[in-house]
């Protein structure tokens, strides 16, 4: 079996060589002629898996290190057979992380505020788990779940005026019942309250950069922006000026968040291709035993132990200087820990 791996996946190098032909590439060098003979791609973000790259290849399965699947032609890889995963919940605690550092590092006290989360997926679940411990008033808008019946969730249109902060955790989509692109435009944003805060750490066209812009201005929203439109190379210069907290899509980049996520690629590969797996130390197979599993809901948490557990004035600073570094920026970020509270 031929495998090819983005070479900046961490923690995958020696793990699979004993049961295959593994080859590590730089993301700009999947293209067809290099996928055409590999039975399986283990990818990130970057590389774009339909018809232009696979078309002709004896690829049957593809897993990417990422929670999303929009660099996926998912209905072009079900109708050509090829598997296709993502690593859904492996960054949730880093992106919760991340959200509640940078709030804090703006001086915002959670008990003072209310907390407005768009999707309570795996990361919102989080972010909403962390702000009720720390004594934040939470409101949730999830309309498919809502549609599902499922409890507790408000319209969007109430959860952007009662929220003090409004922070987004959707998958980028375009079609379907509740497509995200561009979920915040001008209507919505006229809905904020002014001087509120807006988080957007889940991918950059869910929201409509011009239309933020010029609500930012108009209504002094305090800006904090991980994830933009046009990233790597065409960020919204305006918006990047304008936002207090501004860094390049490493919202989720903690050491367990790569870890959980390396495990998961390990394990779908290995179950996928009848590879024997070793789950606990001493066993025979692949080797995942040394990799944190899914995160677990904590009984407490505090505002100390995240703040202390990263501060974004370094990667905001970064950011702002070099913005064309930005995918360097990430291939090279020095992964930071989880907060200790939910390391035990």
């Amino acid at each position: 079996m031929k495998i090819l791996a983005d070479s900046f996946i961490p923690f995958l190098r020696g793990r699979l060589e004993n049961y295959a032909d593994i080859t590590y590439l730089h993301p700009d060098d999947f293209n067809p002629q290099t996928v055409a003979d590999a039975d399986a791609l283990l990818i990130r973000t970057r590389t774009r898996c339909g018809a232009p790259l696979l078309s002709g290849s004896r690829v049957r399965f593809i897993a990417s290190g990422t929670i999303g699947m929009d660099q996926f032609d998912l209905p072009w890889c079900a109708s050509h057979d090829i598997a296709a995963f993502n690593s859904p919940g492996c960054n949730a605690p880093g992106v919760a992380q991340y959200v509640w550092s940078s709030l804090l590092h703006l001086g915002i006290d959670p008990a003072k505020i209310t907390l407005g989360v768009i999707g309570h997926g795996n990361v919102g679940r989080i972010v909403a788990e962390w702000g009720r411990h720390l004594g934040a008033r939470i409101l949730l808008c999830d309309p498919p779940r809502a549609d599902r019946g499922e409890k507790g969730y408000i319209p969007m249109e109430e959860l952007l005026a009662q929220s003090d902060v409004i922070t987004l955790h959707t998958p980028l989509t375009h079609d379907g019942n509740h497509p995200t692109y561009h979920l915040i435009g001008e209507r919505e944003l006229r809905l904020i309250r002014p001087g509120a805060v807006f988080i957007n750490a889940a991918r950059g066209s869910v929201t409509d950069t011009p239309a933020l812009v010029e609500a930012a201005r108009r209504l002094s929203l305090r800006l904090i922006i991980d994830t933009w439109e046009g990233e790597p190379s065409d960020l919204n210069p305006e918006l990047l000026a304008l936002a207090e907290i501004a860094t390049p899509h490493i919202a989720g980049y903690s050491l367990q968040g790569k870890q959980r996520a390396t495990r998961m690629i390990t394990e779908n590969l290995c179950r996928f291709f009848g590879l024997p797996l070793a789950t606990k130390q001493g066993e025979e197979g692949v080797k995942v035993w040394d990799l944190p599993e899914p995160y677990r809901p904590v009984e407490s948490i505090g505002a100390d132990q995240i703040a202390s557990s990263y501060d974004p004035v370094a990667d905001t600073r970064a950011l702002r200087e070099t913005p064309a570094s930005f995918e360097y920026m990430r291939d090279h970020y020095d992964y930071r820990s989880e907060p200790s509270a939910i390391l035990c």
